[in-house]
């Protein structure tokens, strides 16, 4: 949350972050809850290459600092490789932990499954107990041959998942069964009541994936594979998560154990109906654990070589990343550490070095007694080992970009800078894609295919100076040599941004922001353009594009949109959005440089039928409950903002009806009946304003930035925090709160469309 006066601390009733024991989690299901509704929902990637689902997937695991670490003021870690994940797991050691609302928003917008877990350690054996007979009553209880299994804890988990926005569980029980196989069988059969719970509450797309822990018979075990002692808890989950301490011969072993298996044991092909999920080799994530603890390669810059041997492009086993943070916390007490190192430091172990040429030096990692050596290539980045994934399709959730990594040091609104702070900020909620095409290296070329000169050099960087709506742009530096060729005046090059899938009888806008700076002698034209990737096999389709319309904004921006569609007969593709750059020299013999700054992009389903009523978004009316206590001073203005949205339609006239019987068959009107007929918003910028001890409060154009909505997850409302409100507001009769809202395709609405609430002091009155 970027800010300047707000807090996000606990109000009266808030929901706990996390759970330290089924107690507290029973507590929690005895109060009323509502689903919180600022939190996206899961929307599948779509799967168009047969060749991906033969390929191992990728699991990142984030145990860093203990979870629950961002903070709103101050430059903290993100994760930003969205497009390589399949599933992220918040983890920590508390006994339920449920991952934060901005971390499901930038994992659900990029079509990544979030899972929260649930894990047992230490003294944590009755409680793991508890959690398959379930929370007995007062009175006798039904005395069984075998340990019971109850549906208390799958549906209390299973609802908590639902209401707060996540995907399933890990499970980590690393605490032994002191019931042994009879125990061990009732977890089992406990987690298939968890996954039956899970798909009717959340989702078919709901997982639960087993840690290599304890195995049949109760004992505490790490197998680092699979094999028959840790097999039946695989089978009643959806994915097994190893230990990191295999030897580079397992991967193999386990391929060949789980190739065996009968596939009615795996539920593959079965004729019966089963809440059983079928599993294949991509269900195995064998763990990788980037600290280096007993893992293979040794961690860091090493953990490429563990991955060599799980080899998800060739064997098909997937990969279970621990710990990724190492990045982080490995070199943070390093002298001039800052976020700008540790961001270089980030990308090189997952996309590889600025720099292609730069040798990364792999640390010698230590070897198991009798273990022979392993020699390994050089070092390869994360990204190498798996497929690059596109965003969920924008008929199904708008694509949208303010190219965030989910930090700043200033916040910016339509190109105004409405905050700049010394410490920076991060907020999850606020991450998007950085342009899959053109981070970290664009990939440029000639737009006449037949062009012999040397393609321009381009770099892209993260401007954190300027912004169209957020804290920052993705700035493309382009540097073109001179040429003497007799053509060499007019020069035009592909800039591809973005890659999506795109369906057939469908047809999309596209809306993206800019601005440009160029040389002296350089005149630029840039035009929005969409064009094909791939095709399953065949030769690329020619994408309909329909004309492109220009606005030019304030601040230099430039804003320009355009239509396209799939030809007849495609039924789905990859295309690529970006832009053409003409540019004109007036010494075409000289080198020139310019640099494109991307603010925004947006692609969603777009309004063909003329006919159709379509509502327009506003805000109707705004509230503030204070919460201060009765002896806190007259200027207290710590409380809780709230509004509530509304769409309407334009102004209806008689005229405008055109029914010339009853037997017309056109209706009075047709209303808009997809996705888009109510508007949904990314976040809420809130403002303040004083009232003045004499004369009216100023307008909205002169307001103070004060934050912007996402901490929480809740739709329509804003912790206001007195201490921290700019002071030179505190000093009238009271003050105005304005709420703004973004909307999902990054418009800002105008004021007029806003609303406002006053709260007035004690001595001031109301």
């Amino acid at each position: 949350m970027p800010l300047r006066g707000t807090g996000h601390g606990k109000l009266v009733g808030d929901e706990a972050p996390y759970f330290e024991s089924l107690a507290e989690l029973d507590q929690w299901a005895s109060l009323p809850h509502e689903k919180l509704m600022a939190v996206l929902e899961y929307q599948a990637r779509p799967q168009f290459a047969e060749s991906s689902n033969r390929k191992g997937k990728l699991l990142v695991c984030h145990d860093y600092k203990g979870g629950y670490t961002e903070s709103p003021s101050g430059l903290c870690y993100t994760f930003n490789f969205w497009p390589l994940c399949d599933t992220f797991v918040y983890f920590s050691h508390h006994r339920i932990t449920v991952p934060p609302s901005g971390w499901i928003n930038a994992a659900h917008r990029q079509g990544v499954k979030m899972l929260g877990t649930l894990i047992f350690e230490g003294s944590g054996e009755a409680d793991c107990l508890q959690l398959i007979v379930g929370c007995p009553q007062a009175g006798p209880t039904l005395r069984t041959d075998s340990i019971p299994m109850s549906r208390h804890y799958t549906s209390v988990l299973a609802e908590l998942a639902r209401q707060r926005g996540f995907d399933g569980y890990l499970l980590n029980v690393e605490c032994p069964l002191r019931g042994g196989a009879e125990q061990a069988r009732a977890l089992a059969g406990w987690i298939l009541l968890l996954r039956s719970e899970l798909v009717t509450k959340v989702g078919l797309h709901a997982q639960v994936i087993w840690y290599d822990s304890v195995i049949f018979n109760g004992q505490l075990r790490w197998q680092d594979r699979l094999n028959s002692l840790n097999l039946p808890f695989f089978l009643s989950s959806d994915a097994l998560f190893t230990n990191y301490f295999w030897p580079p011969s397992f991967p193999a072993l386990t391929a060949q154990y789980f190739m065996s298996l009968d596939p009615a044991v795996i539920n593959d092909h079965a004729n019966r109906p089963s809440i059983s999920s079928v599993k294949s080799l991509q269900s195995i994530f064998t763990g990788v654990d980037v600290w280096g603890r007993g893992s293979h390669g040794g961690g860091g810059f090493g953990s490429y070589k563990a991955m060599t041997h799980i080899d998800p492009q060739s064997l098909g086993l997937s990969v279970a990343l621990f710990g990724q943070a190492w990045t982080w916390e490995s070199e943070q007490d390093k002298p001039g550490w800052n976020w700008d190192q540790w961001w270089e430091y980030e990308r090189k172990l997952w996309i590889g070095p600025a720099d292609p040429q730069e040798v990364v030096p792999v640390p010698d990692a230590p070897r198991r007694p009798r273990e022979p050596e392993c020699p390994h290539d050089p070092f390869e980045p994360v990204s190498s080992f798996f497929v690059h994934a596109t965003p969920p399709d924008p008929t199904q959730l708008v694509f949208y970009t303010s190219f965030s990594p989910g930090v700043g040091r200033s916040w910016f609104v339509e190109g105004v800078n409405v905050l700049q702070t010394e410490d920076g900020w991060t907020d999850v909620d606020k991450q998007s894609s950085i342009g899959n095409l053109v981070w970290p290296r664009p990939s440029v070329m000639w737009e006449d295919d037949d062009c012999p000169e040397p393609l321009p050099l381009a770099s892209s960087t993260l401007d954190m100076s300027d912004a169209w709506n957020g804290g920052n742009t993705l700035k493309v530096s382009i540097s073109c040599a001179g040429s003497t060729a007799d053509d060499a005046l007019f020069r035009c090059i592909w800039l591809p941004v973005q890659s999506l899938n795109v369906t057939s009888l469908v047809s999309y806008d596209v809306n993206i922001v800019y601005k440009t700076v160029a040389c002296e002698g350089t005149d630029l034209d840039l035009g929005l353009f969409v064009k094909p990737l791939m095709a399953g096999g065949g030769d690329l389709p020619e994408i309909n594009v329909g004309a492109s319309t220009q606005s030019y904004l304030k601040n230099g921006w430039t804003r320009q949109v355009l239509s396209f569609s799939l030809p007849l007969g495609i039924v789905n593709a990859s295309i690529a959005v970006g832009l053409i750059i003409g540019f004109v020299a007036e010494d075409p013999s000289r080198s020139l440089d310019f640099s494109v700054s991307l603010g925004q992009l947006a692609v969603y389903p777009s309004s063909l039928n003329a006919r159709v009523s379509k509502g327009t978004p506003g805000i109707l009316w705004a509230k503030f409950q204070s919460i201060k206590p009765l002896a806190s001073p007259s200027t207290d203005f710590s409380g809780l903002l709230a509004w509530d949205i509304i769409s309407f339609f334009p102004r209806l006239t008689l005229q405008a009806i055109s029914i010339s019987s009853p037997e017309d068959p056109n209706p009075a009107w047709v209303l808009d009946d997809t996705k888009e007929r109510f508007p949904s918003f990314l976040y809420f910028n809130i403002y303040v304003n004083p009232h003045p001890l004499s004369g009216s409060v100023a307008g909205p154009t002169t307001a103070i930035f004060i934050g912007t909505t996402g901490l929480d997850g809740r739709a329509n409302r804003f912790y206001v925090d007195s201490t921290i409100l700019p002071k030179n507001v505190m000093d009238g009769r009271g003050l105005r709160f304005y709420v703004q809202g973004v909307s999902d395709k990054g418009d800002v609405l105008p004021w007029e469309m806003c609303a406002h609430v006053d709260c007035m002091s004690k001595l001031g009155g109301r």
